[in-house]
C-alpha cells in the first residue's frame, strides 16, 4: 500500500497505472513523497511559495531543498466551522520539520485535544483529494502520528 491509500497495482481501466498530480507545486510524488522548499543562498530562509526575492534579506537567488519528512507539532486548532462542503471538525497545524515551518493538516487522528497536543511527533503523508474524468488523480498531503 502506498501513502496515497492504493496499491502499487490499480490501474486504470486502460491498465496503465493512474497519473497523479499534486495539490501544491512543492509536493514531489513518487515512491519517496517530500515537500521542496525555495532556501535563499544569501541567509538561509525558506520559502514555499515563489518568490523574485527574499523577505528576510533581499537577495534573488535561490536553491531547492529537501524538507524533512518527519517533525513536531509546535501549534495547532481545531477547525469547528469551514466553507460549505468541507468536513469538519479537522485539525489545522504548524509542524516543525528540522527548522522549517509547515502549514498543514493532521490526518488519521481524532480531532480532539485528548489526541493532540504540541510536542505531538507527526510524518508527512499523501492522500487522494479526488480523480478527474480521464482518471487523473489529486494528491495532497497532511502529517499523520508517528507510532511510538
Amino acid at each position: 500500500m502506498t501513502s496515497t491509500g492504493t496499491t502499487d497495482t490499480d490501474t486504470t481501466s486502460a491498465g496503465t497505472p493512474p497519473s497523479q498530480v499534486p495539490l501544491v507545486d512543492y509536493l514531489v510524488l513518487g515512491d519517496d513523497p517530500h515537500l521542496l522548499a525555495s532556501e535563499c543562498t544569501a541567509c538561509g530562509a525558506r520559502y514555499f511559495d515563489r518568490r523574485n526575492a527574499c523577505a528576510s534579506c533581499f537577495a534573488t537567488e535561490f536553491t531547492k531543498v529537501r524538507i524533512a519528512s518527519e517533525g513536531t507539532v509546535r501549534a495547532f486548532t481545531i477547525v469547528a466551522f469551514a466553507a460549505p462542503g468541507v468536513p469538519v471538525p479537522f485539525v489545522s497545524a504548524v509542524i516543525d520539520c528540522d527548522g522549517t515551518s509547515v502549514r498543514g493538516n493532521l490526518i488519521n487522528v481524532e480531532p480532539d485535544p485528548d489526541h493532540v497536543h504540541t510536542g505531538m511527533r507527526v510524518r508527512l503523508t499523501t492522500y487522494l483529494l479526488g480523480t478527474d474524468d480521464a482518471g487523473t488523480e489529486a494528491i495532497g498531503f497532511g502529517f499523520e502520528p508517528v507510532e511510538n
